[in-house]
């Protein structure tokens, strides 16, 4: 052991796992994998959006999120600076950011898949316009959407 390791801290092993892990979350729209544990301080998850289907219109009070998009065609409906929505199609290989606040919503042109990763999936996401006439997500909501009740 070098002087250099002597300083790293002593870590509770008994926390670490070695297991894979993945829930899938049915969603009126496609599904979702979750591929990150919860209560990780962070979320990773693919969204599978059927073509033609929306995620609802939608804004976090302490969620933020970024998205890639792995395969197919798909956009995001989102408020620019002025408070106004647009409509962005998202480009394979480009990264894109909503900020805390920001309306938005996923939409699949075709069948796709999106990488999304986010801050954890607390606090409520207001849903201003839902094609499937879903409540706002409460941390309660998302626990009967998710089965976790």
């Amino acid at each position: 052991m070098t002087d250099q390791n002597q300083n790293i801290p002593q870590f509770d092993k008994s926390k670490f796992t070695n297991q894979p892990y993945v829930k899938r979350i049915e969603k009126p729209w496609g599904y979702e994998l979750h591929w990150v544990p919860v209560n990780t301080p962070y979320m990773g998850k693919i969204e599978h959006i059927n073509a033609g289907a929306r995620l609802s219109l939608q804004v976090h009070d302490k969620k933020q999120e970024s998205w890639f998009l792995m395969n197919g065609r798909a956009k995001v409906v989102w408020e620019n600076e002025q408070g106004e929505l647009i409509e962005t199609e998202i480009q394979p290989g480009q990264g894109y950011t909503c900020a805390l606040g920001q309306q938005h919503r996923l939409v699949g042109i075709t069948d796709c898949d999106i990488i999304e990763v986010s801050t954890p999936e607390l606090g409520t996401t207001w849903r201003l316009e839902d094609d499937y006439a879903r409540p706002d997500e409460t941390p309660e909501q998302r626990k009967i959407e998710r089965g976790e009740e």
